[in-house]
């Protein structure tokens, strides 16, 4: 346990001082602290990576760190299934499986978060035949408010388990994660730079042609930075000065120059994306799957997501793109467009539907408000679902409209929580409670 102190998220655009930070060791002392708390009528949140642009962890009250619940508690080769600590990178059980000679199914192009935080939240890659990586969730234990564990999953306790995976949180504090998973492979990552207009013309073709596909498009240019993966046999990995110099010198290094150099004069902020558009490495190299979904993230940035139903991706896109250059948007940080197949999971933003998931960024340090609502709009015209952990301005009024089940999560909420242990200003905002 640690005295007050300021903790903020990933990107800085977050802060909060709560009353306690603590960082169990155990399970069993992550569940003697939610007694405690809730038999004192206190509150509390629970942090993983600190990677939502969200504050859906803040509060004034109890911050736990999942920290030290890491690595993983149960390997069943037979039927390719792992059971994962809560607090557990991505980044560490790529390897993790791997030793076991088991891959994630899918996952996204960040590999910083906490498994709790990716699953509580509905993180996803990119592929038109996979889902969030709540889909790969087989079973789930929870900490409820009163200490107790519980175990569900889609035969015991199936209401709680489709409620509880994607959950932000609400219902109790994930403990263990047992994870479908398939043998490790090795994927093939092919980027190139292309038109954008051909890229959009040719989109569905490219996901039907390869496993996953994506690309980037910068502002202020016709180009686009495309991404496609497909499994091989073997290893090809990239030498690694070319790695150095595309992962660390121009990707890290140049663009983090030019963000400065944005902020400090935000009139540069075309020509920076103009540069940025035509100086974007091209690669062809194959690697174990866990090295090859995660791109470099170390220039920090605060970010907005929203899934719209597949079919109005394009035109949503041609519209974002419209916008910011009538508007003259301050804006260099590229816009990612990726696919999500659709799902069951009640609070997921592909329930019931494929999705064409479009993301916008802006450098850490640099407003964002206008063009954000800017974008919001355009997305809300597109039937768009916010992602969980990504800026939105939505709140309970919006939201319940945009999932046919959200009376059927807060019931189940409301009965695992009554006292509202799990509430925060945010969730109190988003939920209506």
């Amino acid at each position: 346990m640690f005295a007050r102190k300021t903790w903020s998220n990933w990107s800085g655009g977050v802060t909060c001082r709560p009353g306690q930070f603590v960082v169990p060791s155990t399970v069993d002392a992550l569940s003697d602290l939610v007694r405690e708390t809730a038999s004192a009528s206190g509150k509390l949140r629970v942090v993983g990576a600190g990677h939502s642009f969200t504050p859906v962890v803040a509060t004034e009250h109890t911050l736990v760190s999942l920290a030290r619940i890491r690595g993983l508690a149960e390997v069943d080769r037979e039927a390719g299934a792992a059971t994962v600590l809560a607090g557990t990178t991505i980044r560490d059980l790529g390897g993790l499986l791997g030793k076991h000679g088991l891959a994630l199914e899918n996952q996204g192009d960040i590999d910083r978060q906490a498994i709790a935080g990716a699953v509580s939240t509905g993180t996803h890659g990119t592929g038109i035949a996979f889902g969030s990586i709540s889909t790969q969730v087989r079973a789930l234990t929870l900490v409820l408010a009163t200490g107790e564990l519980l175990s569900c999953s889609p035969t015991q306790e199936p209401e709680i388990f489709k409620a509880a995976q994607v959950s932000l949180g609400a219902l109790g504090v994930l403990a263990r994660i047992r994870l479908q998973c398939v043998p490790s492979y090795v994927l093939r990552d092919v980027r190139k730079n292309v038109d954008l207009h051909q890229c959009l013309a040719e989109f569905e073709d490219s996901c039907r042609r390869h496993r996953h596909f994506e690309f980037w498009w910068f502002p202020y240019s016709d180009r686009a930075a495309t991404k496609a993966l497909d499994i091989v046999a073997s290893p090809k990995p990239r030498p690694v000065v070319k790695r150095v110099l595309a992962d660390k010198l121009l990707e890290t290094g140049v663009f983090w120059a030019a963000s400065e150099a944005v902020r400090l004069f935000p009139g540069l902020s075309r020509p920076v994306a103009r540069f940025a558009s035509k100086a974007i490495s091209e690669a062809d190299y194959a690697d174990h799957s866990h090295r090859v979904f995660p791109s470099p993230r170390d220039v920090r940035f605060n970010e907005m997501e929203y899934a719209v139903p597949v079919e109005r991706g394009p035109d949503c896109l041609r519209e974002l793109k419209a916008y910011i250059e009538r508007d003259r948007v301050r804006v260099h940080f590229p816009v990612e467009y990726r696919v999500v197949a659709g799902d069951d999971i009640w609070l997921s933003p592909f329930y019931r539907r494929d999705s064409a998931v479009i993301s916008v960024h802006m450098y850490a340090g640099m407003p964002y408000a206008d063009y954000f609502a800017g974008c919001e709009a355009i997305f809300r015209n597109h039937r768009g679902r916010p992602h969980w952990g990504k800026i939105h301005n939505l709140t309970a009024h919006e939201l319940q409209d945009m999932y046919p089940e959200w009376h059927r999560f807060h019931a189940v909420r409301r009965r695992l929580d009554p006292r509202g242990v799990f509430m925060n200003d945010h969730l109190t905002k988003i939920f209506g409670t």
